[in-house]
């Protein structure tokens, strides 16, 4: 059993740390680069891959963003923090009656590119995804 224990552990960094990875900037495509520079001049960020996808974390202001960057330097989607008293209404009263006693930890703000707007609540490492209107979309790892 222990051994089934390590393996299962071991197997799940794996595949944990092959979705995401820390990136030099030196390893983000020109094209990905110039795209977040046109979209925020001035701004530093830190580099994560992210599946296909390349994604760079900063502030902006107080708030804490990421910008989704395809490899053709697409922005796909940008999501920034938001405090939890944020979320519509619909999206609080869903976490309430769906993860009751559950302390929303994280809140985020999500700009897809075609303008469309998602919601994102975190809660023991999954994120519980609304659409605009606070109507539930899904839940995935963290």
């Amino acid at each position: 059993m222990k051994k089934l224990f390590i393996v299962v552990f071991v197997t799940g960094a794996i595949a944990l740390s092959a979705c995401v990875q820390k990136l030099k900037e030196s390893q983000v495509p020109a094209e990905v680069k110039a795209a977040f520079q046109k979209q925020y001049p001035s701004i530093t960020a830190s580099w994560d891959k992210e599946d296909a996808n390349y994604e760079a974390n900063f502030k902006q202001g107080a708030k804490a963003t990421s910008a989704v960057i395809d490899k053709n330097g697409t922005i796909v989607e940008t999501e920034t923090d938001i405090p939890v008293t944020d979320l519509p209404k619909a999206v609080q009263d869903y976490m309430k009656k769906n993860y009751p006693g559950t302390k929303i930890e994280e809140a985020a703000k999500i700009v897809k590119a075609n303008g469309d707007i998602n919601y994102e609540a975190e809660v023991h490492h999954k994120d519980v995804i609304f659409d605009t209107n606070g109507k539930f979309i899904k839940e995935a790892k963290d």
